[in-house]
């Protein structure tokens, strides 16, 4: 799909037409737009409780607190950002985050599945760490999962969804409160969330790409007229002063939530605002992609609202967004400017929609629901967090005629073409400083008191990737073929 298609979507805003594909109505209720896969109003839950487009079909692939498939495996509480790898007998490794906000109980567990999409595997990639939110995949074949520890701040953890190697911090792309992120291939660069209040962008570009280890972190600062220019954080250690806090001159995002890499773009969203943004990274410019009217918000008749998660079908350029509220959607948003529900979880209004990402071949979609309905409360497991009605979470495939879909996995490789020239980078009064690898040893002391300086960054190609886990506690990582 032509990324410029998303520039030829009409756009309606309270000031008028707009030339950007702004999709919010100009006054009254925000009604859904046309979605390809035709309206899922008057339509009645599946089996699941699941409303979908016809055609499609539902499967729940992992309850939390029960063995997952065949498996005995036990799924991880509170599900949140995910990935997908394809791996080379034409099945796929499906890693989801555990946002548990206990320092040392979150990780990442991993499902395996052949090419026919049953359950074959299910087991640990990273334990140890706290509050993993979001996160995405790398070209090279690894999981980068956020932590969201906001008093301190939290690490960015790169890890192996075979579980075949030790997770890893990589603390040079930034200590604060992370969501997500997404690598552009072409310019070696990877971009990262903050969900605060008043987060930032940031833009991380290796020393030896693909390698995490060490390189320099920047911050996004959007002028008034839209272009963009990267300035570097002066302390990605956050020792004395909160990251987002370094550069007066950067741009405050209203809680950024997930972001994805596609054909020259970086797409994210903000919850607190209820927006979506594009950065045309050739150009290096933003744009706004839809706004949800406030009082459409308030009213609950918003299209799309409590915007989180988000992925790309990279074979439609279609942007699915998964609620955190609203009422418990996934919602479209198409190259051509429409915006409508795909698919609606039913019963489950304490919770919300996470980790929405395609299998490799866009057939299936998967997403959790985070705090839907499992065998036990997890007022049992952390009553100051929750009430008594939430449950520890269910993730949930969705199959059918997506129009991304290819005839098979494409092969995943790290390119070597010379990225085109940028927008000048503008460098802050103080010398970044380049973090090494945080290896498990290191993790129980965020001071840097440790002597120990021979860990380095990992390259790994795709299958035999590096993992990243950071947090306090002991990491202990599942190994394949233990019990």
């Amino acid at each position: 799909m032509d990324r410029r298609r998303f520039l030829q979507a009409g756009v309606f805003t309270a000031g008028g037409t707009a030339a950007i594909p702004l999709l919010t109505t100009a006054a009254g209720a925000q009604t859904a737009g046309t979605s390809p896969y035709g309206s899922i109003e008057d339509v009645a839950p599946d089996e699941n409780g699941l409303i979908l487009p016809e055609g499609f079909t539902s499967r729940v692939v992992a309850v939390a607190g029960e063995t997952v498939g065949e498996t005995d495996f036990e799924w991880h509480i509170f599900p949140d950002g995910a990935a997908t790898f394809a791996q080379e007998d034409g099945g796929w490794i499906h890693t989801v985050n555990s946002e548990v906000f206990i320092a040392g109980a979150a990780g990442v567990s991993a499902i395996r599945y052949d090419a026919d999409g049953n359950i074959v595997d299910a087991y640990e990639v990273l334990r140890g760490s706290s509050s993993n939110c979001g996160g995405g995949p790398t070209p090279w074949g690894t999981f980068l999962s956020g932590e969201e520890v906001f008093a301190t701040g939290g690490f960015l953890w790169e890890c192996d969804p075979t579980a075949a190697t030790e997770p890893q911090a990589r603390a040079a792309m930034g200590i604060f409160p992370h969501e997500a992120a997404a690598v552009d291939p072409v310019r070696e660069h990877v971009y990262e969330t903050e969900d605060m209040p008043d987060g930032r962008l940031y833009r991380f570009t290796p020393d030896a790409y693909p390698d995490l280890g060490a390189g320099l972190l920047e911050v996004c600062a959007v002028a008034d007229d839209g272009s963009v220019t990267w300035i570097e954080v002066p302390d990605p250690s956050a020792a004395d002063t909160p990251t987002r806090l370094q550069v007066e001159a950067s741009t405050a995002f209203l809680g950024g939530e997930g972001i994805w890499y596609f054909e020259d773009w970086i797409f994210f969203s903000t919850k607190f605002d209820n927006k979506i943004h594009g950065i045309d990274i050739v150009n290096q410019t933003h744009t706004l992609l839809y706004e949800a009217n406030p009082d459409d918000v308030a009213a609950g008749t918003a299209v799309l609202s409590g915007v989180d998660n988000l992925t790309v079908d990279e074979g439609s350029g279609d942007i699915f967004v998964a609620e955190d509220g609203g009422n418990m959607e996934v919602v479209i948003i198409t190259p051509e400017g429409e915006v409508a529900p795909f698919v609606r979880v039913t019963g489950q209004d304490n919770s919300e929609i996470t980790g929405p990402v395609f299998n490799p071949a866009r057939d299936r979609l998967y997403f959790s629901s985070q705090r839907g309905p499992s065998i036990k409360p997890i007022g049992d497991i952390n009553p100051a967090m929750v009430t008594e009605d939430m449950f520890g979470g269910v993730t949930y495939e969705v199959t059918g005629p997506f129009r991304g879909i290819v005839e098979a996995p494409p092969e995943t490789t790290t390119t070597t073409e010379a990225p085109p020239e940028e927008a000048t980078t503008t460098a802050a009064p103080t010398t970044a400083a380049t973090s090494p690898t945080t290896t498990i040893a290191q993790i129980g002391n965020q001071s840097g008191d440790d002597d120990d300086d021979s860990s380095t960054g990992l390259i790994v190609g795709v299958g035999a990737a590096a993992v990243l886990v950071a947090g306090a506690g002991i990491v202990g990582l599942r190994r394949r073929g233990q019990a």
